[in-house]
Parts: C-alpha cells; structure tokens; sequence
C-alpha cells in the first residue's frame, strides 16, 4: 500500500493528478477489496466516483484495499499492469528486493518486499512528498458515513509519531513500517512478523525508544 501511495503522490507532484480529480469504482474493486470482501475496506460503492483526496486517506487510514484497487487500475488501466510500474518503480528508487504483484499487499507467491526496501520507500515518502506527508499522521476518517480509525498504534502514545502504515497477512505477521519526528531528529522502523497486534504496539515504541537514547545521528 506505501507504493501505491508513492505512485499516487508521483503523478500529484508531476500535475497529472489533482486531489479533487474523481476515479470510476469498477465492480472488480468492489468485489476484491470492498465490503462484501471481508477485508480492510473503504465500503467504496460500485459503478460510483471518489475523490482522489478520499482514496488517499482511505488507504492510509483505513487501509482499504477496493482503493488502492481504484488507484491502479484508474492510474494503469489494471492490476497487473500497475504492480509492474510499481516494480519498474521500486528498482529506480533503490529498491532491490521488491517486486509487486497487486496493489494492495495481498498475499501472493511473487508479491514480496524485504523490511530494509520498506525503510528506503518510507524514507522517500517523506523526503519526495512532504506536501502530502500529514495525511499518515490522520487519526480518522469518515466516508459513506463509516467512521474509521488509523490502525498505526504510535500514533495514540505521546511519542511524536507521525506514519506510517501497518500490515498483515497470515504468512508475514504482522508488521509496521513507522516514523517519528523528536527535537528535528527523524527515525524510521520496520519491523514485522510479530505475533500479535499487542506485540505490534509495545515492540515498535521499545526499539524507538531505546534508538533515541542510545543512537546519534
């Protein structure tokens, strides 16, 4: 979903996209990724328009996989057609040990990223696009009169975080990609196939924590 995001905020920055641009949810996403999908969901409806600034959070804060879906095939036409731009993408950015099979993270055998790729792609998220950055640190967002809550759990303790996005799958655990932002210094973390959400929590503020006091830039 980061790269998703990154292909996203590429197009807005270059003026291809504007936030109030609106794409078409074709039935497709909507059963993949919506509702009906038992899976983390926008509740985007079918044959409807949705703000491109909707998407974004929606992603973000929601995790909806029927928008990330709308993004790619909005953006490349399908799928298929977008998870190889991703990789295409990746490859220009560093990112060596990534290669994207979907949008949305879903598992799949040829769909895979290492934690430290995840580290440089959220290092060029907030580097590249800072104009877009404060939407990570949205503690929620309401679409289709369902409000949502960001499942980033630094976000909720006083620690100064401000992204970036968790995930999970039965065969990786489940993992955060985050950041915080102390007295000008920045510290990025990836961490993942941790047992539980709890584990999610408490593991990520002890490394960031303990990084803070122990480590200079």
């Amino acid at each position: 979903k980061l790269m998703t995001l990154y292909m996203l905020f590429d197009r807005l920055k270059a003026g291809a996209l504007s936030l109030d641009d609106k794409f078409r949810i074709s039935d497709n996403a909507w059963r993949k990724g919506g509702a009906k999908s038992g899976s983390s969901t926008l509740f985007l409806r079918p044959r409807k328009r949705v703000r491109v600034e909707d998407l974004i959070r929606g992603i973000i804060v929601q995790s909806g996989n029927d928008a990330c879906i709308v993004v790619a095939e909005s953006l490349s036409g399908s799928e298929s057609a977008f998870a190889s731009q991703m990789t295409e993408k990746a490859r220009e950015l560093g990112m060596t040990n990534s290669q994207f099979a979907n949008a949305t993270g879903w598992p799949h055998p040829d769909h895979r990223m290492t934690p430290r790729d995840l580290a440089i792609l959220a290092q060029r998220l907030i580097d590249d696009f800072p104009e877009y950055y404060h939407y990570f640190s949205e503690m929620e967002f309401t679409y289709n009169g369902i409000r949502q809550m960001n499942r980033n759990p630094l976000l909720y303790k006083e620690m100064d975080a401000d992204g970036l996005k968790t995930g999970h799958t039965r065969e990786s655990g489940y993992g955060l990609a985050a950041s915080i932002n102390r007295r000008d210094r920045r510290l990025i973390l990836v961490v993942n196939g941790l047992p539980s959400k709890k584990a999610r929590s408490a593991e990520p503020e002890r490394l960031l924590e303990w990084a803070y006091r122990e480590f200079a830039n």
